[in-house]
């Protein structure tokens, strides 16, 4: 499938390596890296698990970042204080199904894709899996987040689960 966005013509395998390609950062905690595929004023979302499409400050979130909280998370990732994660968790992605659906909004890119991520941290091993509900912007530099959703597949999260990783 293709899609013609602002006069480009992006195809799914655009996407989907602008996707493998941040699984990748993603597991190789390039955090600087990770931010830069975001456009300024971008959100960073991961609803409650009994989300249901609602608006993520009615139902209840993990995270709702704004641009200057995904900032400031990449930081504190960054840092020896992000004692969760220090040192870091080993994260596996990976990502399949990846669909480019129209947005109401001219000049985005709705993209839906569904995801698992295995993490070894403290002697456990755990698998999160869901879906991406992804807004993409096409630019001179590529593809680009405004909204990044991740939406997990999971009835509950055990006691002790830490998203302490970027989904």
């Amino acid at each position: 499938m293709t899609a013609l966005i602002g006069g480009s013509e992006i195809t799914r395998a655009d996407v989907e390596d602008f996707l493998y390609a941040e699984a990748e950062i993603l597991d190789a905690w390039k955090y600087d890296d990770w931010l830069a595929l975001f456009e300024p004023g971008a959100r960073f979302e991961v609803p409650a698990t009994d989300w249901k499409g609602e608006s993520p400050f009615e139902s209840g979130s993990y995270v709702t970042d704004d641009w200057d909280l995904l900032r400031a998370r990449v930081k504190r990732l960054k840092s020896r204080k992000a004692h969760a994660e220090n040192p870091p968790s080993r994260t596996t992605r990976m990502i399949s199904n990846v669909r480019l659906r129209e947005d109401d909004e001219p000049g985005l890119l709705r993209v839906t894709a569904t995801f698992i991520i295995h993490r070894a941290r403290d002697g456990e091993f755990d698998a999160y899996v869901g879906r991406y509900d992804h807004l993409l912007v096409p630019g001179d530099e590529g593809l680009r987040f405004r909204r990044r959703r991740a939406i997990l597949g999971h009835e509950h999260l055990t006691a002790g689960a830490r998203l302490s990783f970027i989904l």
